[in-house]
């Protein structure tokens, strides 16, 4: 460890976020390796490392002989200006090499306020922020994850993206960037020659126009490149590479467990969901490749809790057949199976009764809207009587503390649908005092966590508006004020970090401008309360000229090009007017296993889906 790393690292909070050397972290000799690969996250070491994706992808990269792939985290405020007053450059963690002398600097983008992040860690790596100034084959700076869907804001500082699934297609890369570092080709040479291998994007490749009122007038592909990229899948997720270990920190950290995958994408088909359409086509894992799999990671991380991961655990067609085999070894070796991401209409007793050998904690269900005309627009698809029933059988478990996940800002709401949320979680309530056998001196929890509404792209909900902040006050305020029960908790995701979301989620590339000046005058950690400088952004916007009601508040026509046009995830265009006017009349959608809807994302799997 460099030395004037150890004289700071006693002087910031949780120095084991920054020294390396956890268990199962692969070390290998650089020298004996033609790619250096610095995987970064950006945001806390405690978020990034709770991240199933990094893991999978750190095994894949750490499998071939000619790569070495470490890990990056955003340093703490402390941690960083430690550095930055002693000259130290962001460095990874299994080496300690400062990552600017890598091959491949990737960010994995999961939420659209890590963007000043990305930009701080360049710069704190001693690199230049925008792409354009880094004239050199290496490093290469790129992207993935969710918000890769619409790259555009950030477009001016990455050099490609990865859109979809990137098991393969960083392989793919890794594979012709040896040819072309051993040839000593240019950046531009690498870039034009990535843009064919399907899934990668580059920016730099295509030039956006604009009409005068602002709206995007055309998308223009240039060297070659092609004028769609289409999002890149797994078809067989039971082959696939996956980890048999994972790197076990030596803090605590959000998910410190083994967390699998047990299937992607979701047949539900709610309206304002994005990962559900970002997801498709459906394609399970068998269950004994998960039981076999989990048992392995036990062994070798000695975790002793198992979260079995999907957008929808209980929409597993297979779960109790899975559950079954993991019950079959987990209470002996002491190991907790939790289940999130139930959906209430199918939560059974016999699901139940398979849970019974397992740790209790509170359950979680989302039944995002408080009345039934509301949950029809969103195409939710589960009534109250459902929900009600679900209340009932988790109550008889043995379960006595629920947390309902709610909405506000969706569209055509009104006070009325507002006022149904605080009236289901009375009724959640008085099922639980309402039973007959009710344990003597048990109480009922009910918490809501309520989130404003943001569109997003790839959704049928990507030409409506975001209500306005003073909208979402206004729902705010009366949702707090016509709660009808003391036993009933609400939270609140803070309005101004949802605003810039939707700013951002639908935005173009005239918001780089935004994103860099920001990063200049301070702003980072935008997720975090204690960092989020709102007042900061808005000054920005007016200083460079540029509305972000534009973006976040704006209902979208039909026929509007979107930034994001050139970007194909599956999911067609016509399918998502349909749902859209089907919001419009609080008509519903069967989903998948009921009735196929077109969306066409089975042409990604061969015009197959796991339904």
């Amino acid at each position: 460890m460099d030395k004037t790393l150890e004289k700071i690292l006693p002087l910031v909070q949780k120095p084991a976020r920054y020294t390396g050397g956890e268990l199962n972290s692969v070390i290998k000799d650089k020298n004996a390796v033609d790619i250096r690969y610095a995987f970064c996250f950006p945001d806390s070491y405690e978020i990034g490392m709770s991240h199933l994706g990094i893991k999978i992808l750190y095994d894949i990269a750490n499998k071939r002989p000619d790569t070495w792939c470490e890990r990056v985290f955003a340093p703490w405020a402390d941690m960083e200006a430690k550095m930055r007053e002693n000259g130290i450059p962001l460095y990874a963690l299994e080496s300690g090499d400062p990552i600017r002398d890598f091959d491949f600097i990737g960010f994995t983008l999961q939420y659209e306020l890590c963007y000043t992040n990305v930009l701080n860690m360049l710069d704190l790596a001693g690199l230049p922020v925008k792409a354009a100034d880094r004239k050199e084959l290496a490093p290469i700076v790129m992207g993935g994850g969710p918000c890769a869907c619409n790259p555009e804001p950030i477009a001016e500082f990455f050099d490609l993206f990865s859109l979809g699934e990137g098991e393969e297609v960083n392989s793919e890369l890794m594979d012709l960037y040896a040819v072309h570092k051993k040839k000593g080709s240019t950046k531009e040479a690498f870039l034009r020659a990535a843009a064919q291998i399907p899934g990668v994007y580059v920016p730099s490749l295509y030039d956006i126009s604009y009409h005068e009122d602002g709206t995007v007038r055309a998308i223009t592909p240039k060297d070659g490149a092609p004028a769609k990229v289409t999002k890149r899948i797994i078809r067989d997720l039971d082959h696939v590479s996956y980890p048999e270990t994972f790197v076990v920190p030596f803090i605590d950290v959000v998910h410190d467990r083994v967390t699998h995958e047990i299937f992607r994408g979701c047949i539900r088909g709610c309206r304002f969901c994005q990962a559900c359409f970002l997801t498709r086509p459906i394609r399970e894992k068998s269950p004994d490749v998960i039981d076999a799999q989990c048992k392995t990671l036990c062994k070798n991380t000695g975790y002793d809790e198992i979260s079995l991961c999907s957008l929808s655990s209980s929409d597993y067609t297979r779960i109790e057949e899975l559950l079954g085999d993991l019950l079959s070894w987990t209470p002996e070796q002491k190991v907790n199976v939790a289940l999130p991401s139930l959906r209430v209409d199918n939560f059974s007793d016999e699901l139940v009764q398979k849970l019974t050998n397992v740790r209790k904690s509170g359950l979680t269900f989302a039944p995002e809207a408080g009345t039934q005309r509301m949950r029809d627009v969103i195409n939710k698809n589960v009534t109250e009587e459902e929900m009600l029933q679900t209340a009932r059988i988790a109550f008889a478990g043995g379960y006595s503390s629920v947390k309902l996940y709610f909405m506000l800002g969706l569209p055509t709401e009104t006070d009325e649908d507002v006022e149904g949320i605080g009236a289901l979680a009375k009724k959640v309530v008085d099922e639980f005092y309402g039973m007959p056998d009710r344990p003597k001196g048990k109480g009922c929890t009910v918490g809501i966590s309520a989130a404003s509404f943001v569109p997003k792209p790839f959704t049928p909900f990507q030409w409506e508006p975001q209500a306005t902040r003073e909208a979402l006050l206004h729902k705010q305020t009366h949702l707090k004020e016509t709660l009808p029960s003391k036993k009933i908790n609400v939270s609140f995701h803070d309005i101004n970090t949802s605003f810039l979301e939707a700013v951002f989620a639908r935005g173009d590339r005239r918001l780089s401008a935004v994103i860099y000046e920001a990063f200049r005058r301070g702003c980072k950690f935008d997720g975090w309360g204690e960092f989020f400088k709102f007042d900061t952004w808005m000054q920005v916007f007016s200083d460079l000229g540029i509305d972000p009601a534009f973006y976040a508040n704006r209902r979208r026509p039909y026929d509007e090009i979107f930034p994001w046009d050139h970007l194909d995830y599956g999911v067609s265009r016509g399918f998502l007017e349909r749902e859209n006017e089907k919001a419009k009349r609080a008509e519903t959608t069967a989903h998948c296993r009921i009735q196929c809807a077109g969306c066409g994302a089975s042409k990604l799997n061969g015009g197959h889906c796991d339904v």
